[in-house]
């Protein structure tokens, strides 16, 4: 994983926009209509080079697919291991929204997040689809060779976000059933990383977590839940060198009140037990755009680089340049500057159909990403 040695380098988080027609596709596949695999499979190739064009075009160094492959961050998971053929338990509150039952209706009843399929684990956990990740890495690797960027990477869903969102039948412990998911998405990490590129974690349970499965733990109770989860992910990545992994923390790609969001502080050592030297975490929300004092008093561990977001996730507006150089200033100077990549607070598709913020002003967000960290750059260097 690259540092920012001469300048600030910027990501983002995952997902990006996928063409209208490449997501009318993916609707028809997850409501069991008739597809042809091969146009799927052609059409998910051309969306990778598009979408690494625009990347590129929009100044981002590290880029990905924009997880054009997949029908969300976590739920993709279904068409690619064995085990999940049981009845699907999807997430329908979050704690934050229990008081507000008309936003509540909002979130849940968005296209995407509302025809997202999570079978229940009905039986012993397999890898059953190893081309599909073969694919995103071909298709990656194919799309970079045609456009300038620093690096790529790419996602994958954590065990305990899995763990989240598809009811366990089957294993007789929580535990159990991390475990064995671990050893399944093991197959899918060491993948990405052997073909060369970062691997990035999503680890939205590690926050937003308190909202859904343990949101009547204590925090102590939350915390222990989380060392748990960390220790099956680093059973995962047991064979990945800290450098060429990340790990995506979130409170929950969503517009609501987030009030109930436990704190960064109260969960960052945990976090940082993970084995991913990168850690990408919201940072540019009204809920946690503070956090960066977080680290005035956090010495940041020997070998660790964070990548905040400085770019909001969830709304139209479009960031000033000068407003994302602040941030990434902040966290430079608390964590040094080759410790900072620019990021986002979370992905802008995060589910098939998702469209909170327009395509259009997706790209001029990331437009403003890369100029905010050139700004940063001058007065950093």
């Amino acid at each position: 994983m690259k540092r920012s040695i001469e300048r600030f380098l910027t990501t983002h988080t995952g997902s990006l926009p996928r063409p209208e027609d490449l997501v009318r596709m993916m609707f028809a596949k997850e409501e069991g209509v008739p597809v042809d695999e091969s146009a799927l499979r052609a059409r998910i190739r051309t969306a990778t080079f598009e979408v690494a064009r625009k990347q590129a075009a929009a100044g981002i160094d590290v880029i990905n697919d924009g997880e054009v492959s997949k029908p969300s961050y976590a739920t993709y998971i279904k068409d690619r291991l064995a085990g999940f053929g049981g009845a699907s338990a999807p997430v329908t509150s979050y704690r934050d929204l229990a008081d507000f039952p008309e936003l509540a209706r909002r979130v849940f009843g968005d296209p995407g997040r509302s025809r997202r399929k999570t079978p229940g684990c009905d039986g012993p956990i397999s890898v059953r689809n190893p081309d599909a990740y073969r694919s995103d890495t071909e298709n990656l690797a194919a799309a970079m060779a045609e456009v300038k960027a620093a690096e790529g990477f790419l996602s994958a869903a954590s065990p305990g976000v899995i763990s989240l969102f598809f009811a366990n039948h089957y294993y007789p412990t929580h535990e159990a059933y991390l475990f064995a998911i671990a050893d399944a998405m093991r197959h899918e990490y060491e993948a990405i990383a052997q073909a060369g590129f970062i691997v990035q974690v999503d680890c939205p349970d590690l926050a937003m977590g308190r909202h859904i499965q343990f949101a009547n733990l204590d925090l102590a109770e939350f915390r222990r839940m989380a060392r748990l989860h960390v220790e099956a992910l680093n059973h995962a990545l047991a064979n990945i060198a800290p450098e060429q992994s990340r790990i995506h923390l979130c409170w929950g790609n969503y517009e609501g009140p987030h009030h109930f969001d436990v704190p960064l502080r109260e969960i960052v050592d945990v976090v940082f037990a993970a084995r991913p030297a990168g850690v990408s975490l919201e940072a540019a929300n009204p809920r946690h755009a503070h956090e960066w004092r977080v680290f005035e008093e956090l010495k940041l561990p020997p070998g660790k680089l964070l990548i905040p977001g400085v770019i909001e996730s969830k709304t139209n507006y479009i960031e000033h340049p000068e407003l994302v150089a602040d941030r990434i200033v902040n966290y430079a100077r608390v964590v040094g500057r080759e410790n900072v990549i620019a990021g986002t607070d979370c992905g802008f598709g995060t589910w098939v159909g998702q469209a909170a913020v327009d395509p259009g002003v997706v790209w001029a967000k990331l437009t403003s990403l890369a100029e905010g960290a050139r700004i940063a750059s001058a007065r950093c260097w």
